[in-house]
């Protein structure tokens, strides 16, 4: 199953139920514009609204490049009030990724830098090719991260080694992003999106509603207006209620594989 979109391949695999999403505009190092950030938030919504797609892998096109920034000509032409718009839009849309109860794995096969980095952050897990590299180099152009980068990179990394790297504006190679803990893996680029498919795919034997609490409850500590425990403790008492716990507990004690159905 696929879907048409203008920077953007969409490509579900219905035996499994893994999406992969690949930005797709190599001749730019598929750089984001506004149409791409647009579909990029089109594509998540259709996503989460599709019961097929179980998890999602997000990549770029190529081997150079996940996403190597923002489309500078496109930045450099804006007034100061349309910069403020794109960068609300960049969030929001990267938000939609962050806050999806499905699981999403950024496969990041290159240059991950500016808007691309913002993009493999707001992902729930990053694994990385060995040429994969990563920076927040906006202030070599006066500018400073706009879709998210000042919060999560301080979330994934500490707030003192973040700071160095958004004022330095120093790209972090592969292995030093995994020691930093700004990756879950590093891999051969050949195995990249097979990795990320045996990762995504352990997860999807898990149960998909507790799957999706597990997320809802890690992005209630760091948003603004949510109580990550009193969270916890009412997706714990929901969790109760669903056909999954049965499942997974009578398994358990009959000895069994647990067969689960999100419900």
């Amino acid at each position: 199953m696929s879907a048409s979109y203008e920077n953007l391949l969409y490509e579900l695999d219905a035996a499994s139920g893994i999406l992969t999403l690949t930005i797709n505009r190599p001749s730019k190092l598929n750089a984001l514009n506004a149409a791409t950030i647009a579909d990029i938030a089109a594509a998540m919504q259709q996503a989460l609204d599709e019961p097929q797609v179980r998890g999602i892998i997000v990549t770029g096109s190529g081997e150079k490049a996940f996403v190597a920034g923002a489309d500078i000509a496109e930045l450099a032409a804006l007034t100061p009030a349309q910069a403020a718009r794109a960068a609300e839009h960049g969030q929001e849309a990267f938000c939609r990724i962050e806050e999806s109860t499905k699981p999403v794995i950024a496969a990041v096969n290159g240059f991950a830098l500016g808007g691309g980095c913002e993009l493999a952050m707001a992902c729930h897990m990053r694994v990385a090719s060995e040429n994969a590299r990563f920076g927040q180099p906006e202030v070599n152009l006066g500018l400073l991260p706009g879709y998210g980068g000042t919060q999560r990179l301080p979330q994934l990394i500490g707030k003192g080694k973040a700071i160095e790297l958004l004022l330095t504006a120093d790209l972090v190679k592969a292995d030093e992003a995994l020691r930093l803990g700004l990756v879950n893996h590093v891999v051969p680029q050949a195995e990249l999106l097979s990795f990320c498919q045996q990762l995504l795919g352990k997860i999807l034997s898990k149960a998909p509603l507790a799957v999706g609490m597990v997320l809802e409850c890690v992005n209630a500590h760091y948003a603004k207006n949510a109580n990550g425990y009193e969270t916890e403790a009412k997706a714990f008492g929901r969790a109760f209620e669903s056909d999954d716990f049965k499942e997974g507990t009578t398994a358990f004690v009959e000895k069994r594989a647990a067969v689960f159905t999100g419900k």
